[in-house]
């Protein structure tokens, strides 16, 4: 009887932790390429990765400066593992050109998985089974999550972050060769800094439960500290060693202090579009917060406080600046829950505590299904073919980085820039012009030289998209107000 139990036991949890996986998968991994649209950041980070693949250049430009080089190496290894691009046998066809998004936004939906696994585990150590299969469940299903499926630096960096707390709890269990969880924890930390410096701000959340977990004596707490403490300060600081290396440390510090000058809507700005993702998650991740902070919870006040305080601090941020703290959302939110369905169930109604939890998850499921199952994204990729077919070797193509790298890195073309904004410091030299005119481009067309290589140009085909059929008023495609970039596109051609 007691093996039959522990049988029990154990399909039962599996059952517990594969349906919110389950879950995971079908949110995350449905319609890989049709939702969202593909973002300008995406073409971006898709590039420095191609650099990273052809030319074993981690950093691109050592002019410019924005984020540690981590980012691209890892996507660079994702890619390399399936052997993109040359795999995929690529044409200038619809479907090769879709198929070049449909492998990186794939690994962005196995390392959204991977999050969510991840979740649970944390939540499990931290408090217990059901706390964390309600955790996994809303980071699984709510409507915010489908963020994690643009490729997006914090969407690389999420599985070493969580990787960095779930092994920092670990270590509280561990009684003996605690150094090794130490360890571990701030390697992954280290490295999650290295591909994003905000995350830095997690450094008070892991060094805690660093600390708190460690034996008892102050030795041995200072002594697994300084073991977390070493990967967490050195792998950082690889990025500035590497500029140093080639001589660029000047432009190193311009950069890192210019992302903290650009104009943004500031944290506001993110909880206002949180709101209009997600207004449920929000909801009881704020209800899970101001419940945490009467019962002195640290462990959702220091992943949650700080990163919000420095994201203040910087005055730039942009609405997926959030993603690193969404999961404590979940968590925070899964908390009251718990407790709610407690209370309800000593008053002896079961089947309402159930109901509300049932409720919650079915209203994130739908919403979600709704949204992965539209297609923003076919006059991208239908763009991006036709700009291909009417160039050729001595054509000079002008795109954001989501068309351009294509161009460059798989198909080869000697005069594709890398980026429209890049006629600002380069001249044009061919007669022959693509341009791919789309909301980006249009937001800069006040430069000079952008309208100069606008109007040298005339529209040869437009392409619109499909987020311009829905309502952006009516909640699920309030969303939809964030999926606008292939709404409008027009390839523009200068002959000879």
């Amino acid at each position: 009887m007691f093996l039959l139990s522990i049988t029990i036991s154990k399909k039962k949890y599996s059952l517990i932790i594969f349906i919110p996986i389950i879950l995971s998968s079908f949110t995350h991994l449905w319609n890989a390429t049709g939702f969202p649209d593909i973002f300008y950041d995406e073409g971006i980070y898709m590039r420095r990765a191609m650099n990273v693949l052809v030319y074993q250049m981690p950093q691109e430009n050592p002019y410019y400066y924005d984020h540690p080089l981590f980012g691209q190496m890892f996507l660079a290894g994702l890619l390399a593992v399936t052997g993109f691009p040359d795999s995929l046998h690529p044409s200038a066809s619809v479907q090769s050109v879709e198929e070049l998004y449909l492998v990186p936004k794939i690994w962005m939906g196995l390392l959204a998985v991977l999050d969510t696994f991840l979740i649970y585990k944390i939540a499990e150590y931290k408090y217990n089974s059901r706390v964390a299969f309600l955790a996994s469940l809303l980071f699984a299903v709510m409507p915010m999550s489908w963020l994690f499926r643009r490729i997006l630096l914090e969407s690389l960096l999420l599985p070493f972050l969580l990787s960095s707390i779930l092994f920092a709890l670990q270590l509280a269990r561990s009684s003996q060769k605690q150094y090794l969880p130490a360890l571990l924890s701030g390697v992954c930390l280290g490295l999650a800094i290295f591909t994003k410096i905000p995350v830095f701000a997690m450094i008070p959340l892991v060094g805690f439960m660093i600390y708190t977990g460690s034996s008892k004596d102050r030795k041995s707490r200072l002594r697994n500290i300084g073991i977390w403490l070493i990967p967490v300060i050195l792998i950082p600081l690889l990025w500035p060693l590497q500029s140093i290396s080639t001589n660029s440390f000047d432009n190193w510090v311009k950069g890192v202090l210019a992302q903290t000058q650009r104009h943004s809507y500031g944290v506001a700005g993110i909880f206002e579009t949180f709101l209009t993702v997600d207004p449920v998650l929000l909801a009881l991740g704020v209800v899970g917060l101001m419940y945490a902070i009467p019962r002195k919870d640290l462990f959702i006040l220091l992943w949650l406080g700080p990163f919000l305080a420095f994201l203040w601090l910087i005055g730039y941020v942009q609405y997926f600046h959030i993603l690193p703290v969404l999961p404590v959302f979940c968590i925070a939110g899964a908390l009251w829950l718990n407790d709610l369905v407690d209370k309800i169930k000593s008053r002896k109604h079961n089947l309402a505590g159930y109901g509300i939890v049932a409720s919650v998850v079915l209203f994130g499921l739908v919403s979600t299904t709704l949204l992965i199952t539209t297609n923003v994204t076919s006059a991208q990729f239908e763009a991006t073919a036709f700009a291909l077919s009417i160039a050729d070797k001595d054509t000079t193509i002008i795109a954001n980085p989501v068309y351009a790298w294509p161009y460059k890195f798989v198909f080869h073309m000697p005069y594709a820039m890398n980026d429209y904004r890049d006629v600002l410091y380069s001249e044009i030299n061919t007669d022959k012009v693509v341009l791919v005119s789309e909301p980006h481009l249009q937001g800069s067309i006040g430069e000079p030289q952008i309208r100069q290589a606008y109007d040298s140009t005339a529209s040869v085909r437009t392409f619109y998209g499909n987020s311009r059929n829905y309502d952006v008023g009516l909640y699920p495609y309030t969303s939809m107000a964030l999926n606008n970039q292939g709404d409008f596109i027009d390839v523009r051609q200068r002959v000879p």
